[in-house]
C-alpha cells in the first residue's frame, strides 16, 4: 500500500478480527519496529523505549499466559468471555510489546533533579508516540491491530518467558494481524469543543 500520511492516520483504527495470515513478511514488520524505535521523539532524547517483537510461536506464549494470569483472578461464570476474547488476539500474527527502560528515566531524574517528577510522564509521551508509530505503520502495512493493557498483570511472567531486563516496565501490548472484520463506526465530537484558535 503506497499510502499518504493523512491516509495512513485515518486507516489507523481499532481492529479486533485478526487472523495469522501474512500480509507483509517478518523482515518488513522488523523494519517498521526499527525505524519506528529510531525515529520517535524522546524527551531530552532519552531513547527510553524498548520494544519486544513475538511471532508464531512466541506470540501464542504470551496470549497463553495472559489467559493464565486472567483465569486466576476472574469469576468462572465471567471468564468465558476474557477466555474468547484473550483467543481472538491470539489468532493475530503477532504481538508488539511496548516497554520504558525505568534505568534511563531515573537516570534523567538524578540529572535533571528540577524536572525530575515530570519524566515518567515525558517517558509515557514518547511512548505513546512510539506506539502511534507502529500502529499506523502496521495498517499501512495491511495489518489490522489494537492496543492493550494487561499489565501489571503479567509482567512478572513476561520477565521470566523472554529474560526481559528488570528495568524494562511493560507499558503496553498490541496484538496485530490480518484485518478480518471492520472496525467500528468512529463517533467524532464536535470539533469546535475541542480546538481553539486564536489570531
Amino acid at each position: 500500500m503506497n499510502l499518504t500520511l493523512e491516509e495512513a492516520i485515518k486507516n489507523r483504527r481499532s481492529i479486533y478480527g485478526i487472523s495469522n495470515e501474512a500480509v507483509a513478511t517478518d523482515e518488513k514488520i522488523q523494519e517498521i519496529i526499527e525505524f519506528a524505535v529510531t525515529n520517535a521523539p524522546t524527551a531530552f532524547n532519552s531513547q527510553s523505549g524498548r520494544v519486544v517483537l513475538l511471532l508464531d510461536k512466541e506470540h501464542k506464549a504470551f496470549w497463553d499466559l495472559t489467559t493464565d494470569a486472567l483465569k486466576k483472578i476472574s469469576d468462572e461464570k465471567d471468564f468465558a468471555q476474557t477466555e474468547q476474547k484473550m483467543q481472538a488476539f491470539a489468532a493475530g500474527y503477532g504481538t508488539v510489546l511496548f516497554f520504558e527502560d525505568k534505568k534511563v528515566v531515573e537516570g534523567l531524574q538524578e540529572q535533571f533533579p528540577s524536572y525530575s517528577e515530570k519524566f515518567p510522564d515525558y517517558a509515557l509521551q514518547s511512548s505513546g508516540m512510539l506506539q502511534y508509530i507502529v500502529w499506523t505503520s502496521l495498517a499501512s502495512s495491511g495489518f489490522g491491530a489494537t492496543l492493550q493493557h494487561y499489565n501489571p498483570l503479567v509482567d512478572a511472567a513476561v520477565q521470566t518467558k523472554w529474560d526481559i531486563p528488570t528495568s524494562w516496565e511493560l507499558v503496553a501490548q498490541m496484538p496485530f494481524g490480518k484485518a478480518v472484520a471492520p472496525a467500528g463506526e468512529k463517533q467524532i465530537q464536535p470539533l469546535e469543543e475541542r480546538i481553539k484558535v486564536f489570531k
